[in-house]
């Protein structure tokens, strides 16, 4: 299975289609590589690295944070479905050139989204550094864009 391709603005190619696996593949590594700028302020900043999977898992149902082993694990199940809905986003969306550059603009705008939207009527999520949550994000968006141009170039 390939995701579709788009054409790109200046010259009309089109970027070349991404096979499901690559996806699979590149929200996995930006979901661990994404945590990265708030883990190291968190540890930093002297706060627990884990505060951010627990408000991830607010937004869990009740039911799924009691009968799956708590609030961790719902936590980084929510944070794995959210990195692969997202990256296959970007997958349909990032262009063939400066899929990088791409990426990290298309992670802010999903910051935007998740944390001015979602962030603002969730108390837990509110309360996290907005810097470091943003940078998350970004760095999400630069590395399924990374992961996604050396798998079209593998072709």
């Amino acid at each position: 299975m390939t995701y579709p391709t788009r054409r790109t603005p200046k010259r009309g190619r089109r970027a070349p289609a991404v096979a499901a696996v690559d996806v699979v593949l590149a929200a996995a590594l930006a979901g661990v590589v994404s945590g990265a700028p708030s883990t190291l302020h968190a540890l930093v900043t002297g706060r627990s690295p884990l505060t951010a999977v627990r408000a991830a898992a607010t937004l869990a149902p009740t039911g799924v944070r009691q009968a799956g082993g708590g609030e961790l694990v719902a936590g980084l199940a929510l944070h794995a479905g959210l990195s692969l809905a997202w990256a296959t986003v970007l997958a349909v969306v990032l262009p063939r050139r400066h899929t990088v550059l791409w990426g990290a603009a298309a992670g802010a705008g999903i910051a935007a989204l998740d944390l001015g939207i979602v962030g603002r009527r969730n108390r837990a999520i509110a309360e996290l550094p907005l810097a470091g949550q943003v940078a998350d994000h970004v760095a999400f968006g630069a590395t399924v864009g990374f992961a996604l141009a050396r798998a079209r170039r593998r072709g």
